[in-house]
């Protein structure tokens, strides 16, 4: 095995940057051109792929980058399907555990950047699973370089992070997909496939909630520091955020996610699995405005500890404009009065609330849709199949990485997943300002409140991007 050292990898940063040509990555940003609207095409599964559909890809090659936590996943997802790995990254060295047991020849990194550097021709994929504010800077040299990205929700940390992606994925060509894996279960399609049928009649307003936070916000920063353990390289860790002292508990590991410096809250953790039936069957485009409707108190530190959130959007060609609201903390929706069955909400979920009849939805992944009323679930019954089943959420980006199905094949790509998140990540900003914000997407600006524009973006540590204009 290799482990990279401190003066190694400080060496190799630098040369990182000053290679950047030679290794073919620019880091330069693509110009804010067009409106991105989420909206894709589907086709038939037989018209696209081979049959049968290969079940193992040895000859594809991938680097993950973040071994502990959601990287366990990756792990195990990637290896039945028999892809190679010639080398893996994490900043703390004691959560490479079951990727050395599994890769016992691949090279160790703590820094990403290296390991992009020394290892860009032995790897063909990248799998990132870092805390949200790596997520752009990680995922943008990846495709730079060429490579097939699979990046984990919340696609970026911040809107203009996930405009850019967006049109990245267009420009470098590599097949993409956002880690929320219910996009490729059974349960989204019939939402979708009821929505589009007519059968609901117009949707007005759709209500999503969770049961997170699980992890601590609505706190301060502690004072003091503790000694930053052997195993973990605290500057790595930071990265693009800005510098501050390593306390023992209190950011690594997990609960970075109530840091506005890190994270992106109970909103941009499970909004991209919950909301993801919204986004996907109603197309919303932008949001017109975005309002905290109810809110614990806010600090510059975390996120608060229970909210409400409200999206406006407009009518189109195809349907009127409808609400959406998500609440986090234990807050929840009414019941509504024409649900029968049990008269309780489970404790994640989501309401569609239709002119011809309702959704209820249970859980954080689509799972099991139910309509109501009662009589309207008979009436109506099982919607005709308008979209493609999945091989797999994983498999399906896989697939394309390796040749089997084209680049845009993965369903949650981030044509998809870009515009989702940027809608997503806007909610923080009102929950931040505790103000309702009028939203021109097109231009990518607040219009009635001009200090929030500066939260549509960020500023980058040194070495981790710049802030650029959007």
């Amino acid at each position: 095995m290799k482990q990279s050292k401190s003066p190694s990898e400080k060496t190799s940063r630098r040369g990182f940057l000053k290679r950047a040509a030679a290794t073919g990555v620019s880091l330069t940003v693509l110009p804010m051109l067009g409106c991105a609207t989420g909206r894709r095409p589907t086709a038939p599964l037989a018209a696209r792929l081979p049959e049968p559909i290969p079940e193992q890809f040895p000859d594809l090659r991938v680097a993950y980058v973040g071994t502990g936590g959601i990287g366990g996943h990756h792990l195990e997802e990637t290896v039945k399907l028999g892809v190679r790995c010639p080398c893996y990254c994490d900043v703390d060295t004691a959560r490479f555990g079951k990727f050395a047991e599994q890769f016992p020849e691949a090279h160790q990194y703590q820094d990403y950047r290296v390991m992009f550097d020394k290892e860009h021709k032995n790897f063909d994929a990248v799998m990132i699973g870092t805390p949200d504010h790596h997520h752009y800077p990680a995922t943008i040299w990846a495709m730079q370089l060429g490579k097939h990205v699979y990046t984990q929700k919340p696609l970026t940390h911040t809107p203009w992070e996930a405009r850019q992606l967006t049109h990245a994925a267009r420009h470098y060509k590599v097949t993409t997909q956002m880690g929320n894996q219910g996009h490729a279960d059974e349960g989204w399609r019939l939402v979708y496939e009821w929505i589009h049928s007519g059968a609901l009649g117009h949707i007005t307003e759709v209500h999503t909630w969770t049961d997170r936070p699980i992890w601590p916000q609505g706190i301060e920063r502690p004072e003091g520091e503790d000694p930053v353990p052997g195993n973990l390289d605290w500057d790595i860790w930071l990265g693009p955020a800005p510098a501050r002292s390593f306390k023992d508990g209190v950011y690594h590991p997990f609960k970075w996610r109530g840091w506005w410096d890190f994270g992106a809250g109970a909103l941009g953790d499970m909004a991209c699995h919950t909301m993801d039936g919204m986004f996907w069957a109603l197309e919303p485009g932008h949001a017109t405005a975005i309002e905290p409707v109810a809110l614990t108190a806010v600090n510059t530190e975390t996120f608060p500890k229970a909210a409400v959130i409200k999206w406006e959007f407009p009518a189109t060609d195809r349907r009127p404009g409808f609400v959406a609201y998500w609440y986090d903390g234990g807050l929840m929706p009414k019941i509504p009065r024409e649900l029968e069955f049990g008269r309780r909400l489970p404790s994640t979920g989501n309401l569609f609330l239709g002119t011809k009849a309702s959704l209820l939805v249970s859980g954080d992944y689509g799972n099991s849709p139910r309509i109501f009323p009662e009589k309207k679930l008979r009436e109506i019954g099982k919607p005709p199949q308008l979209l493609e089943r999945s091989p797999g959420h994983v498999k399906e980006w896989v697939m394309a990485a390796a040749g089997v199905a084209p680049l845009d094949y993965p369903k949650s790509n981030f044509a998809y997943a870009g515009p989702f998140t940027e809608t997503i990540l806007l909610g923080n900003i009102a929950l931040r300002l505790g103000r309702r914000l009028e939203w021109d997407g097109r231009r990518m600006r607040f219009t009635n409140l001009p200090e929030a524009n500066q939260y549509v973006t960020k500023e980058y540590r040194p070495g981790w991007l710049t802030k650029l204009a959007h």
